[in-house]
């Protein structure tokens, strides 16, 4: 039965809406519930990632010794300091490397760019884990909610089509509820979309500035390779 256009209202109108239909809004309810918390915490994750990524930088590039750097970080690295678990996969196949017997200076230089670029993918990977679910809820949700206002309004023309004359107030009620299921689904794949776009962006730049990092952590390697050799030459 539905509600009267003078009394209609959204929670009288979903608590009048067919089974099927209560069945969509609660999906989409849930998938937006499950895309706020992914929100909430890949955007702190990215934002505190960022900033250790600042601040061990900062100590890279003001450290003239590297191996106290390794030695320095060598306890339980923070879980969001992805440019420090870089750095310590690079330096340790470096140290490795380097005592093994008969391997050159570019050889060594390439093992440590393999790794880096092993550990690179793995904490791109780990910054983009839950960005394939808001991608897939902004762009399914609204047909989702398409589906249950399509299955609504059909119901409610079944509906017209027992009574002798259609009016607004037979009409309506039954054409409101089923486009709520529409608008909960906007409603869920809307923020999805907007965070995907932004997250996407900032773990691009992140990446960027991970083998930006690696490069540079290259080039230092190289050039104490160098300089040892050098030394040992000299002698």
């Amino acid at each position: 039965m539905h509600a009267t256009l003078e009394h209609m209202t959204i929670w009288g109108l979903i608590g009048d809406a067919s089974l099927l239909v209560k069945g969509v809004m609660l999906t989409l309810l849930l998938a937006s519930l499950a895309s706020w918390y992914l929100i909430v915490q890949r955007g702190l994750l990215l934002a505190r990632n960022d900033r250790l990524l600042r601040q061990f930088q900062l100590r890279f590039r003001n450290s003239n010794d590297l191996a106290q750097l390794y030695r320095e970080n060598s306890g339980d690295t923070d879980e969001d300091a992805s440019l420090e678990r870089i750095f310590r996969e690079g330096y340790g196949e470096f140290s490795h490397l380097k005592r093994e017997p008969g391997i050159g200076a570019d050889a060594v230089i390439d093992g440590v760019e393999r790794r880096l670029l092993v550990s690179i993918s793995e904490e791109q990977e780990r910054l983009e884990k839950g960005l394939a679910f808001l991608a897939t809820v902004g762009s399914v949700s609204p047909y989702i909610g398409l589906f249950g206002t399509v299955w609504g309004i059909m119901n409610s023309f079944i509906g017209l089509s027992q009574v002798q004359q259609a009016t607004l107030s037979t009409v309506a009620p039954g054409i409101a509820e089923a486009l709520i299921a529409t608008a909960i689904g906007l409603f869920a794949a809307i923020p999805a979309v907007v965070a995907y776009n932004r997250f996407a962006a900032r773990v691009e730049t992140l990446s960027t500035r991970f083998y930006a990092f690696g490069n540079e952590l290259q080039g230092r390697l190289h050039r104490k390779l160098q300089a040892a050799s050098c030394l040992s030459q000299a002698a």
